[in-house]
């Protein structure tokens, strides 16, 4: 066992080193609990007790020696570094400095407006009330007053479903769609809740047409229901102006025009004004057509004018989004670029 051929090895060893990683390997393979001065104690058991002080201590000056030779290599490691500025910048901690931005996930604009909506809405007292996407013709079209003939059943319209179930009611037909409208909410509502009604109904709609800068074939809507035994379109004015007043946080400019929709005699749509001058429709609106509370058990026996009445809209979200975001294509809704997401 060679202690002064082990003393000049590291001797060696130690003056080639120029960094604190070499110099970190370096205590390992001598000084470290299983290095090389570790495993000179270790073989000291096998010795007899004279040779075994004699070598001990000789091992013991080796030891203090090499860890002379370490200390002195690494002061002069951590001199270079604070020479160069590395050193001081690593240890030194500036409070005053910002941390760095944590990266955090945030709500999708279509998520903010709906969220938004619903909020202003149950402000003046009108409950979410919810229903499926996967429709059936009763809820979807039937009950809402929509002819047998009308284009929207078309294939060219709305997405039907291959169904193999046997219907068993005639009257209300099973046939399986996805929904074109949350429409159908105020049927299912209005089945199981006594008036007076204030409902909102949000939700995703699917309708079979070529994709543009404003229109999908999937986009979301938020359907809306007032009915008590004095409300008329005026009511239905107020509470939409007071809608976009707050939505937009501005009086923004809207217009009524004269339109046509099964469930709704007489019926509108409302258009609002763009920042770049242009108008936009945004909903569809008018008084519950009367066959619509029939085919939800109101007002079966009783004459017309003297039973429940009220107003319905739909609004597109999507449509809300981009004229309050001032999006110029209502598909970078759907594309996950978060180039576009992360501004919001």
């Amino acid at each position: 066992m060679d202690l002064t051929e082990l003393k000049n090895r590291a001797k060696e060893e130690i003056e080639k080193i120029v960094d604190l990683k070499s110099a970190d390997d370096f205590f390992k393979k001598y000084l470290g609990k299983k290095g090389e001065v570790a495993q000179i104690f270790d073989s000291l058991k096998d010795l007899a007790i004279e040779e075994k002080k004699a070598i001990g201590q000789e091992a013991n000056i080796l030891k203090k020696e090499i860890e002379e030779f370490f200390n002195t290599k690494a002061d002069e490691l951590k001199n270079a570094s604070k020479q160069a500025g590395l050193g001081h910048k690593a240890e030194k901690i500036d409070i005053t400095r910002p941390g760095q931005k944590i990266q955090r996930g945030h709500l999708h604009p279509l998520t903010l407006a709906m969220n938004e909506a619903c909020c202003i809405f149950q402000t003046m007292g009108f409950e979410i009330a919810q229903g499926p996407e996967l429709e059936t013709e009763w809820y979807n079209f039937d009950a809402l007053n929509v002819p047998k003939d009308h284009p929207a059943r078309d294939m060219q319209d709305t997405f039907w479903l291959k169904d193999t179930r046997t219907v068993k009611n005639e009257i209300k037909s099973s046939k399986l769609l996805m929904r074109t409208q949350t429409s159908p909410v105020q049927i299912r509502y209005m089945e199981s809740h006594q008036p007076p009604l204030r409902i909102i109904a949000p939700g995703r709609v699917f309708r079979n047409e070529a994709t543009d800068a404003k229109h999908g074939a999937q986009f979301y809507q938020l359907e809306g229901l007032m009915v008590d035994k004095e409300v008329a379109a005026c009511n239905f004015k107020a509470i939409i102006e007071e809608f976009l007043k707050r939505f937009f946080k501005t009086n923004i400019e809207m217009r009524l025009r004269p339109g046509f929709f099964p469930f709704t005699e007489p019926s509108f749509e409302i258009d609002v004004k763009r920042p770049d001058g242009r108008w936009m429709e945004i909903m569809g609106a008018g008084m519950v057509h009367p066959n619509v509370f029939r085919a939800a058990g109101l007002n079966a026996s009783v004459k017309p004018g003297l039973g429940w009445q009220g107003f319905a809209f739909g609004v597109g979200i999507d449509r809300l989004a981009i004229v309050k975001y001032k999006i110029s294509d209502i598909r970078l809704l759907y594309q996950n670029d978060l180039r576009f997401l992360q501004q919001f």
